[in-house]
């Protein structure tokens, strides 16, 4: 697929309120630039005409985003209402993320929780950029949770790499990229956190997938789950040599898991939210809201 086809849009769940589409690395997701770029909001008004919104910016509501070199599952919501509905999920935290990646070297745990705090990184030249608590030039670092598993243990062009699953439980910009980083395991064809090799060395893409996405709205539950980019017969550069886990056993684990957040006692995944119990929201707690959830869900290139 070429992301600079505007035909080229590849959809995996679509309802009356929202579309999940599968993104193209090296894609943007709408764009303010002068010249023409492509990007994901021109692929879905070239599919989806009747569906833009007039009201908006961009003609559609995105519930999230994705960096320019990460594919994967993006939800846009085709109206206000759902927009909200997905917000609300958003900020109570019960949104389920996985990701799919092949990062340098072969992780000896197989599972594991990291939790470096991450900041903005303010070192000259690196302004648009993230580091760990206690690292030169790392400004206001916050507590940051990613889950990792490894899959697979083999080579990438002859240098050995692993094929993980990674969960984020928060949603610090740069994120899992800044983890891998730090744990010595750099995401393979990562330019700003990843190793520095010579250009003809570097892949043809960065190898971060959003694989699976759930949003448990009241009214409807989001989930996709995109094909795994990370396969031999679509790169011959990757070659598995060792199984450390199913990835299909995995998703099964990710489908059944109870949804995150506040609710306690839910019935199943997915399903609507009990009524809350606690007092109305005040503006202190709204602002902190929006703050976490202009972190998750604005992520910069």
């Amino acid at each position: 697929m070429d992301a600079g086809r505007t035909e080229s849009l590849s959809v995996v769940y679509q309802s009356r309120d929202f579309l999940v589409v599968n993104k193209h690395w090296d894609l943007r997701i709408d764009s303010r630039m002068w010249r023409e770029t492509p990007t994901l909001q021109k692929q879905l008004r070239h599919r989806f005409p009747e569906l833009a919104d007039p009201d908006t910016c961009y003609g559609f509501r995105f519930c999230h985003q994705l960096d320019f070199s990460t594919s994967g599952a993006l939800c846009v919501a085709l109206n206000k209402a759902a927009a909200g509905r997905a917000y609300k999920c958003f900020k109570e935290r019960r949104v389920t993320k996985a990701y799919l990646a092949l990062v340098r070297g072969h992780v000896q745990e197989n599972q594991m929780t990291i939790s470096y705090a991450i900041g903005r990184n303010s070192t000259e030249g690196r302004a648009h950029t993230m580091c760990i608590e206690g690292t030169q030039g790392c400004e206001n670092p916050k507590p940051s949770l990613t889950e990792l598993e490894v899959l697979e243990h083999g080579l990438y062009a002859g240098a050995p790499v692993s094929k993980v699953l990674l969960r984020p439980l928060t949603g610090r910009t740069h994120q899992l990229r800044v983890h891998c980083s730090a744990l010595s395991h750099p995401v393979v064809g990562d330019l700003t956190y990843g190793q520095a090799l010579d250009q003809e060395d570097q892949p043809f893409r960065m190898m971060l997938h959003a694989f699976y996405l759930r949003i448990p709205t009241h009214t409807e539950c989001v989930e996709a789950c995109t094909p795994d980019p990370f396969v031999p017969a679509l790169d011959a550069c990757w070659s598995p040599h060792t199984l450390v886990q199913s990835l299909d056993q995995l998703v099964q684990v990710l489908r059944t898991a109870p949804d995150p957040g506040p609710t306690e006692g839910s019935p199943a995944p997915c399903s609507p939210p009990m009524p809350p119990s606690k007092p109305p929201e005040t503006e202190a707690q709204r602002a902190s809201c929006l703050q976490w959830l202009s972190e998750w869900t604005l992520e910069p290139d």
